[in-house]
Protein backbone atom coordinates (compact mmCIF):
# COMPACT_ATOMS: atom_id res chain seq x y z
CA UNK A 1 0.00 0.00 0.00
CA UNK A 2 1.88 2.83 -1.35
CA UNK A 3 0.13 5.62 0.42
CA UNK A 4 0.05 3.89 3.75
CA UNK A 5 4.05 3.35 3.07
CA UNK A 6 4.69 7.11 2.18
CA UNK A 7 2.40 7.98 5.48
CA UNK A 8 4.77 5.41 7.55
CA UNK A 9 7.88 7.49 6.24
CA UNK A 10 6.36 10.95 7.50
CA UNK A 11 5.68 9.62 11.07
CA UNK A 12 9.16 8.24 11.28
CA UNK A 13 10.16 11.91 10.10
CA UNK A 14 8.02 13.17 12.91
CA UNK A 15 9.69 10.93 15.47
CA UNK A 16 12.73 11.96 13.99
CA UNK A 17 12.20 15.11 14.80
CA UNK A 18 11.02 14.40 18.29
CA UNK A 19 13.26 12.15 20.11
CA UNK A 20 15.99 14.04 21.00
CA UNK A 21 14.24 17.23 22.33
CA UNK A 22 12.09 13.82 24.19
CA UNK A 23 15.86 12.79 25.53
CA UNK A 24 17.36 15.52 26.74
CA UNK A 25 14.46 16.59 28.74
CA UNK A 26 14.34 13.17 30.41
CA UNK A 27 18.18 13.70 30.54
CA UNK A 28 18.46 9.80 29.10
CA UNK A 29 20.86 10.84 25.84
CA UNK A 30 23.74 8.30 25.81
CA UNK A 31 26.16 7.04 23.08
CA UNK A 32 23.48 4.18 22.86
CA UNK A 33 20.93 6.30 21.71
CA UNK A 34 23.42 8.22 18.94
CA UNK A 35 24.72 4.98 17.50
CA UNK A 36 20.56 3.26 17.44
CA UNK A 37 19.22 6.63 16.15
CA UNK A 38 21.61 6.23 13.60
CA UNK A 39 20.42 3.13 12.60
CA UNK A 40 16.85 3.96 12.36
CA UNK A 41 17.24 7.17 10.33
CA UNK A 42 19.07 4.84 7.97
CA UNK A 43 16.21 2.37 7.90
CA UNK A 44 13.64 5.35 7.59
CA UNK A 45 15.10 7.61 4.94
CA UNK A 46 17.34 4.90 3.14
CA UNK A 47 16.00 1.40 3.03
CA UNK A 48 12.08 2.37 2.86
CA UNK A 49 12.16 5.12 0.36
CA UNK A 50 14.04 3.14 -1.88
CA UNK A 51 11.45 0.35 -1.66
CA UNK A 52 8.72 2.42 -1.67
CA UNK A 53 10.51 3.85 -5.22
CA UNK A 54 10.74 0.27 -6.14
CA UNK A 55 7.26 -0.61 -5.97
CA UNK A 56 5.72 2.53 -7.16
CA UNK A 57 8.18 3.35 -9.92
CA UNK A 58 7.98 -0.72 -11.25
CA UNK A 59 12.03 -0.84 -11.13
CA UNK A 60 11.74 -4.64 -11.03
CA UNK A 61 11.39 -4.39 -14.85
CA UNK A 62 14.37 -3.62 -15.16
CA UNK A 63 15.43 -6.67 -13.24
CA UNK A 64 18.75 -6.49 -11.58
CA UNK A 65 19.57 -2.59 -12.92
CA UNK A 66 16.23 -1.82 -11.06
CA UNK A 67 17.78 -3.32 -7.51
CA UNK A 68 20.93 -1.55 -8.17
CA UNK A 69 19.09 1.88 -8.81
CA UNK A 70 17.56 1.78 -5.35
CA UNK A 71 20.57 0.22 -3.72
CA UNK A 72 22.31 3.27 -5.16
CA UNK A 73 19.80 5.55 -2.78
CA UNK A 74 20.09 3.18 0.21
CA UNK A 75 23.76 3.10 0.03
CA UNK A 76 23.81 6.99 -0.13
CA UNK A 77 21.85 7.97 2.82
CA UNK A 78 24.00 5.59 4.77
CA UNK A 79 27.20 7.32 3.84
CA UNK A 80 25.33 10.68 4.23
CA UNK A 81 23.93 10.00 7.45
CA UNK A 82 27.74 8.72 8.92
CA UNK A 83 29.46 11.78 7.63
CA UNK A 84 26.69 13.75 9.40
CA UNK A 85 28.17 11.86 12.51
CA UNK A 86 31.86 12.37 11.98
CA UNK A 87 32.49 15.47 10.06
CA UNK A 88 31.09 19.47 11.22
CA UNK A 89 29.21 21.15 8.42
CA UNK A 90 31.73 23.27 5.97
CA UNK A 91 29.18 26.45 6.26
CA UNK A 92 27.38 28.29 8.68
CA UNK A 93 24.00 27.77 7.99
CA UNK A 94 24.11 25.02 5.19
CA UNK A 95 23.78 21.37 5.42
CA UNK A 96 26.33 19.57 3.21
CA UNK A 97 24.79 17.49 0.33
CA UNK A 98 21.12 16.90 0.08
CA UNK A 99 19.17 15.77 4.10
CA UNK A 100 18.31 12.04 4.14
CA UNK A 101 14.65 13.36 5.60
CA UNK A 102 14.50 15.55 2.52
CA UNK A 103 15.47 13.19 0.21
CA UNK A 104 12.84 10.56 1.42
CA UNK A 105 10.32 13.30 1.59
CA UNK A 106 11.27 13.73 -2.15
CA UNK A 107 10.26 10.11 -3.42
CA UNK A 108 7.11 9.88 -1.12
CA UNK A 109 5.82 13.53 -2.61
CA UNK A 110 6.45 11.92 -6.11
CA UNK A 111 4.47 8.83 -5.24
CA UNK A 112 1.80 11.02 -3.49
CA UNK A 113 2.37 13.31 -7.03
CA UNK A 114 1.64 10.55 -9.62
CA UNK A 115 -1.29 8.84 -7.67
CA UNK A 116 -3.09 12.30 -7.67
CA UNK A 117 -2.70 12.61 -11.33
CA UNK A 118 -3.82 8.90 -12.05
CA UNK A 119 -7.01 10.01 -9.91
CA UNK A 120 -7.25 13.23 -11.97
CA UNK A 121 -6.94 11.40 -15.00
CA UNK A 122 -3.81 12.89 -16.12
CA UNK A 123 -1.63 10.04 -15.89
CA UNK A 124 1.59 10.32 -16.95
CA UNK A 125 3.30 6.57 -18.26
CA UNK A 126 6.78 7.13 -16.72
CA UNK A 127 8.90 4.99 -17.73
CA UNK A 128 11.11 2.76 -15.03
CA UNK A 129 14.28 3.93 -16.45
CA UNK A 130 13.75 7.59 -16.06
CA UNK A 131 12.56 6.29 -12.56
CA UNK A 132 15.22 4.66 -11.37
CA UNK A 133 17.61 7.56 -12.43
CA UNK A 134 15.58 9.71 -10.57
CA UNK A 135 15.78 7.77 -7.39
CA UNK A 136 19.32 7.31 -7.78
CA UNK A 137 20.27 11.17 -8.49
CA UNK A 138 18.52 11.91 -5.52
CA UNK A 139 21.03 9.91 -3.59
CA UNK A 140 24.21 10.94 -5.35
CA UNK A 141 23.38 14.42 -4.15
CA UNK A 142 22.91 13.07 -0.53
CA UNK A 143 26.62 12.22 -0.18
CA UNK A 144 27.47 15.29 -2.89
CA UNK A 145 29.10 18.26 -1.46
CA UNK A 146 26.86 20.56 -2.92
CA UNK A 147 25.28 23.10 0.41
CA UNK A 148 21.82 23.42 1.16
CA UNK A 149 19.98 25.80 3.77
CA UNK A 150 19.10 24.17 6.84
CA UNK A 151 16.53 26.92 7.74
CA UNK A 152 17.26 26.60 11.22
CA UNK A 153 17.54 30.30 12.21
CA UNK A 154 14.11 30.89 10.79
CA UNK A 155 11.33 31.12 13.71
CA UNK A 156 8.17 30.76 12.64
CA UNK A 157 6.33 32.94 15.35
CA UNK A 158 7.61 36.13 17.50
CA UNK A 159 5.78 38.92 15.12
CA UNK A 160 1.86 39.03 14.02
CA UNK A 161 2.74 38.93 10.30
CA UNK A 162 5.11 35.77 10.38
CA UNK A 163 1.99 33.75 12.12
CA UNK A 164 -0.32 34.76 9.60
CA UNK A 165 2.18 33.83 6.39
CA UNK A 166 3.16 30.36 8.63
CA UNK A 167 -0.87 29.98 8.90
CA UNK A 168 -1.65 30.43 5.41
CA UNK A 169 1.74 28.48 4.49
CA UNK A 170 0.59 25.49 6.14
CA UNK A 171 -3.33 25.71 4.77
CA UNK A 172 -1.63 25.71 1.38
CA UNK A 173 0.28 22.78 1.61
CA UNK A 174 -2.40 20.91 3.29
CA UNK A 175 -5.01 22.13 0.92
CA UNK A 176 -3.86 19.45 -1.52
CA UNK A 177 -0.51 18.05 -0.16
CA UNK A 178 0.05 15.40 -3.44
CA UNK A 179 0.50 18.51 -5.06
CA UNK A 180 2.21 21.14 -3.49
CA UNK A 181 4.90 19.05 -0.80
CA UNK A 182 6.16 17.71 -4.21
CA UNK A 183 6.21 21.28 -5.32
CA UNK A 184 8.36 22.63 -2.68
CA UNK A 185 10.26 19.49 -2.41
CA UNK A 186 11.59 20.21 -6.75
CA UNK A 187 12.36 23.13 -5.39
CA UNK A 188 14.26 22.23 -2.19
CA UNK A 189 16.24 20.06 -4.09
CA UNK A 190 16.76 21.83 -6.99
CA UNK A 191 17.67 24.86 -4.87
CA UNK A 192 21.03 23.40 -4.01
CA UNK A 193 22.37 22.72 -7.45
CA UNK A 194 20.89 26.10 -8.21
CA UNK A 195 22.81 27.97 -6.10
CA UNK A 196 26.02 26.42 -6.34
CA UNK A 197 25.83 27.20 -10.01
CA UNK A 198 24.75 31.15 -9.17
CA UNK A 199 27.79 31.16 -6.98
CA UNK A 200 30.25 29.86 -9.19
CA UNK A 201 28.96 32.41 -11.87
CA UNK A 202 29.08 35.47 -9.56
CA UNK A 203 31.84 34.53 -7.26
CA UNK A 204 29.87 34.53 -4.29
CA UNK A 205 31.30 32.30 -1.36
CA UNK A 206 29.55 30.81 1.97
CA UNK A 207 30.52 31.69 5.38
CA UNK A 208 32.65 29.22 6.75
CA UNK A 209 31.80 27.41 9.75
CA UNK A 210 33.83 27.82 12.87
CA UNK A 211 36.00 24.81 13.69
CA UNK A 212 33.99 22.11 15.38
CA UNK A 213 30.47 23.87 14.68
CA UNK A 214 27.91 21.03 13.66
CA UNK A 215 24.07 22.40 13.16
CA UNK A 216 21.78 20.77 15.08
CA UNK A 217 18.86 19.43 13.48
CA UNK A 218 16.34 16.50 11.97
CA UNK A 219 19.83 14.34 11.87
CA UNK A 220 21.43 15.41 15.17
CA UNK A 221 23.32 12.34 16.99
CA UNK A 222 22.70 11.20 20.64
CA UNK A 223 19.32 11.33 20.85
CA UNK A 224 17.34 8.10 21.80
CA UNK A 225 17.25 6.66 25.35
Amino acid sequence: NLDRAALAIIFAGVCDLLDGRVARMAGSTSKFGAEYDSIADTVSFGVAPAMLAFSAGALQELGWTGWVLAFIYTACAALRLARFNVQPERYTGRFEGLPSPAAAGMVLSSVWFGGFLRESGLALDVPATLSGLGVALVGLLMVSPIPYRSFKGVRLGGSYPSVVVTVIAFAVILSKPAVTLFVVGILYVGSGPAEWIWRRRTGRTLQEAETGESLPGHETRGTTP
